[in-house]
């Protein structure tokens, strides 16, 4: 098997939360936050209900997202473990990056 590089040991200090990513999306689209937030999340929510029930997400460019296995946990939480399968081009800039 071809293994994938492994995520940079200060990976902690990537750590994009919803704030951030909502600040990214709206210099990207230039519209405004209060009518971006209402977006994200729910995109968040329709992806992360998907893949609760066990469905496959493809969402380019991101890539595809499946769930490998799924533990659940008390108080109704679960550990969803998932396999993202990148498009080409992207991963080839990902280990591009690592190699910098």
């Amino acid at each position: 098997k071809t293994r994938m590089a492994t995520p940079p040991k200060d990976a902690e200090e990537k750590l994009i939360k919803k704030p951030e990513l909502l600040d990214e999306v709206v210099l990207r689209t230039n519209l405004k936050k209060r009518d971006v937030k209402p977006a994200v999340e729910a995109a968040l929510s329709v992806i992360g209900d998907a893949l609760r029930d066990g469905a496959e997400v493809n969402l380019p460019p991101l890539g595809k997202l499946r769930v490998v296995k799924s533990k659940p946990l008390e108080g109704g939480a679960a550990v969803i473990t998932l396999k993202l399968r990148t498009p080409k081009h992207a991963t080839q800039a990902i280990l591009t990056e690592d190699e910098d």
